[in-house]
């Protein structure tokens, strides 16, 4: 009897301390004018239940508390926002006191002269030196006869096997990626690089606690390990300049125009690969996923990119103009993004205390522009859960006011169409050599990042068979 009364008295008292804890951290972060919703525990917040639930705690907080609640997620205390009206508000007035306000885990392992991290005259003076790397005319003459070649070779020889679609996917956006920033040492750099990017990858969407087994501590040493890699051969190449190299890092090293520092040349480098890998390989291996279950939206799109074909030689590579005529892949890549929702949101801080929807918003505290529930919304995509590409092409949702799966304003993707040429090689060259069935029973995670845990397998072969 003693021994029960002892536990009951403990488990009351572990009770009573949880409840006093969470008590203290709404009322420590808690004043007049914040929205509706709770902080969590200390330090920590709500940050283990977002993370594991997801759309559900944002559907769960939003039917609560209403499209505008506040939270204590990724160490901050943050406003989640899930209005559409206040989402474009936010997003197109970073003048007005929104800036980017990136989670320190990210800022840490990513860099802080990243592009998505700098504000004002550092931001439009990197943005233009990215621009000046990957803009449309670049791409055009200099970037898509590299892509193409690399593309027909990464996907030679898979009749009669069965492929990861994942894993295959992952290899080509990283690597297409780094060759072209580092073309000459690529072959021989990209095993060791890759290794360090993984932890890089991992480490960007976790709490910044700094001790050893944790994703923070093993990201940031991958970042560390990265920026060795990386000042050696910015180095190696200074001592060698008669020696020309044809590819971004050394147009980043000798940019006169807008004479980026060695530091914001290593964190642009880093943030590229970061930014377009997740896009580029998630979005080829869902766009795979939907077109493998919807059998007549793949022969559709097979019959564009047969058609482009049956224009050319045998071995002649896609030219711009080709790129530019396949509008239905351009819609399956657009329909994925939204339906798959490979980025959920972003993140910006106010610098000065201000009033949005009637709520007073602290001066510091980061607000999460949450895009996903847009994506579903049935007032602009009727039958929102379905897969359908054409929708793309009836209206021109690509441009329209919510339309936010490469952000918006100002801070709009850089590499947007350098992400969707990528992709549209990828299903060009896969659509029109191979046909494939699924092996089955592979599981999609959707959140924090979509993925498929233990694959997603495919049995190829050869099209036509």
């Amino acid at each position: 009897m003693e021994l029960l009364t002892a536990v009951a008295s403990g488990l009351a008292a572990v009770v009573l301390v949880s409840l006093v804890l969470m008590r203290w951290n709404d009322i420590k972060f808690g004043r007049n004018g914040l929205p509706p919703g709770t902080m969590g525990w200390p330090l920590f917040g709500e940050t283990t239940e977002f993370l594991k639930l997801g759309p559900r705690f944002m559907k769960e907080r939003r039917s609560r508390y209403g499209s505008v609640f506040r939270s204590h997620i990724l160490a901050c205390p943050t406003i989640v926002s899930m209005d559409p009206e206040l989402n474009r508000y936010i997003l197109l007035n970073e003048a007005k006191g929104l800036v980017p306000g990136y989670p320190q885990s990210m800022l840490d392992i990513l860099g802080r002269r990243n592009i998505a991290a700098v504000q004002g005259s550092t931001h439009k003076r990197i943005r233009g030196s990215m621009m000046s790397l990957i803009g449309p005319a670049v791409i055009r003459e200099q970037l898509l006869p590299k892509m193409d070649e690399f593309m027909r070779a990464h996907l030679a020889a898979w009749d009669g096997k069965t492929i990861d679609i994942q894993e295959k996917t992952s290899e080509m956006a990283l690597y297409i990626a780094f060759r072209q920033i580092v073309e000459a040492e690529s072959s021989t750099l990209f095993s060791a690089f890759k290794r360090e990017f993984d932890k890089v990858y991992i480490g960007t969407i976790s709490l910044p606690i700094n001790i050893p087994g944790t994703n923070y501590r093993q990201g940031f040493q991958g970042r560390s390990n990265i920026v060795k890699m990386l000042s050696q051969l910015i180095e190696k190449r200074r001592a060698k300049s008669s020696v020309i190299y044809n590819d971004m890092l050394s147009l980043l090293i000798q940019d006169s125009k807008y004479q980026l520092t060695d530091e914001e040349v290593v964190d642009q480098v880093i943030t590229i690969l970061y930014s377009g890998y997740e896009t580029v390989s998630t979005t080829s291996m869902m766009a795979v996923k939907y077109l493998t279950d919807h059998p007549q939206v793949l022969q559709e799109l097979r019959d564009e990119h047969l058609a482009i074909r049956s224009r050319k030689g045998l071995m002649d590579p896609i030219d711009w103009d080709d790129y530019k005529s396949m509008s239905l892949t351009r819609a399956v890549i657009f329909e994925t993004l939204r339906l798959a929702t490979v980025i959920n949101g972003v993140l910006r801080r106010t610098t000065e205390e201000m009033e949005l929807n009637g709520f007073v918003i602290p001066k510091g505290w980061k607000i999460y522009v949450y895009t996903r529930e847009i994506n579903y919304d049935p007032f602009l995509y009727p039958e929102p859960l379905a897969f359908n590409p054409r929708r793309w092409l009836v209206k021109d949702l690509e441009h329209h006011n919510y339309c936010f799966l490469f952000g918006g304003g100002g801070r709009l993707c850089p590499g947007k169409e350098l992400g969707i040429v990528s992709i549209s090689l990828f299903l060009h060259y896969f659509v029109t050599n191979y046909r494939w069935e699924d092996v089955g029973g592979e599981e999609i995670v959707e959140f924090p990042r979509v993925e498929a845990p233990n694959g997603l397998h495919l049995r190829v072969s050869n099209y036509p068979s």
